[in-house]
């Protein structure tokens, strides 16, 4: 069997194979409620052969979504209304995982389909946005410094996140410290310029991510806790994998079983240089140093590449995003070109398709 569609065990969670799918945010939501568009969407994904599949950045406070057309998990009318959606995913063979997140200066930003950019006005349904320091993202509204209360509050908020999707049958909860958002503007000292216990030092930058890996832990001590990291800033003086390595340690010591790999958008004037596998040496990079399992995402795109960054133990899996939206049904494909369709979990209302047509 290749490694891609070999099973993993994380934290006591066993997962059928590999080929996970990313968070991909839909902005679809009507206060912060999932609805049929996110059912069917997630859905499929788990029909299609994933070992994982993991619901997009879903807020923990209305003010950490990043457009009003994002979901939450911060009521729990939310938590009823994801309920069937991570139930039809465990049905259908795959692990049911939501990213839970908070915004901070990326907050109350227009939806790509809006055909405006920039900060959505407190007038037409934004509002104040929040930061570990008043320092705007390019082209966006300044935030507000968070005080120790706020904080505080953050913590909170992730813990009755945390616990909720676990009452709504969520069976990982991964914690977004990537792409910009609040923890990682914490951990980068191009967005934190604090002087207090939660900026200076690499120690006080990551409080606030440690204490939430905290809460969330004993919110939710049975489940699978991760955490997606962007591994660098692409900017000089920022964040970067070396830095990235020493928190997922930390991290793990407290109880996070595995870390999702990506990079960037802390900073509009970042330089990345995308191709396929692009990131895969920061998954690699963080794996050694660190000694944790990791995942590696970025223009992976089927299972030959897949199954080679397995096999060179650059990473523990595999996330794919684009990929899965071309392909709902890219697991099963990735087995055929890996030469054994069998492999992978064909639904058997499916199995009559697992030979390609002879000609």
């Amino acid at each position: 069997m290749s490694l891609l569609f070999s099973p993993i065990d994380l934290g006591g969670l066993s997962i059928r194979n590999r080929l996970w799918v990313a968070p991909m945010c839909q902005y679809s939501a009507e206060g912060g409620m999932p609805n049929d568009w996110h059912h069917v969407h997630l859905a499929q994904f788990a029909s299609g052969g994933a070992g994982v599949v993991i619901a997009e950045a879903t807020a923990v406070l209305p003010e950490g979504r990043i457009s009003p057309e994002d979901v939450g998990l911060w009521n729990d009318a939310q938590r009823d209304a994801w309920a069937p959606i991570a139930a039809a995913i465990r049905a259908r063979g795959a692990v049911a995982g939501v990213q839970l997140a908070h915004a901070g200066r990326k907050a109350s930003t227009w939806s790509p389909f809006s055909g405006r950019r920039g900060s959505v006005p407190i007038a037409e349904g934004g509002w104040q946005t929040v930061a570990p320091s008043a320092i705007a993202y390019d082209g966006f509204d300044a935030p507000t410094a968070l005080d120790d209360a706020g904080i505080d509050a953050v913590v909170v908020a992730f813990a009755d996140a945390a616990a909720r999707a676990v009452s709504a049958g969520f069976q990982l909860l991964e914690i977004h410290a990537a792409h910009g958002y609040l923890l990682h503007q914490f951990l980068s000292p191009l967005s934190n310029r604090r002087t207090d216990a939660y900026g200076g030092s690499l120690e006080n930058r990551a409080r606030l991510l440690l204490r939430v890996v905290d809460a969330v832990r004993e919110a939710a001590p049975e489940t699978a806790v991760t955490v997606r990291f962007s591994a660098t800033d692409w900017a000089e003086g920022g964040w970067d994998a070396a830095q990235t390595a020493t928190v997922a340690r930390w991290a793990a010591e407290r109880g996070a079983v595995f870390f999702d790999i990506s990079s960037g958008g802390l900073v509009a004037h970042q330089r990345i240089v995308p191709g396929p596998g692009y990131q895969v040496p920061l998954a690699a990079s963080v794996r050694a140093d660190a000694g944790v399992a990791v995942g590696a995402v970025g223009e992976i795109t089927s299972g030959p590449q897949a199954e080679e960054i397995l096999q060179a133990g650059d990473a523990d899996v595999i996330l794919a995003g684009r990929e899965w939206l071309r392909d709902p049904h890219f697991a099963l494909r990735a087995a055929g070109e890996l030469g054994d369709p069998a492999a992978a979990p064909w639904p058997p209302q499916y199995e009559r398709a697992m030979r390609a047509p002879s000609h």
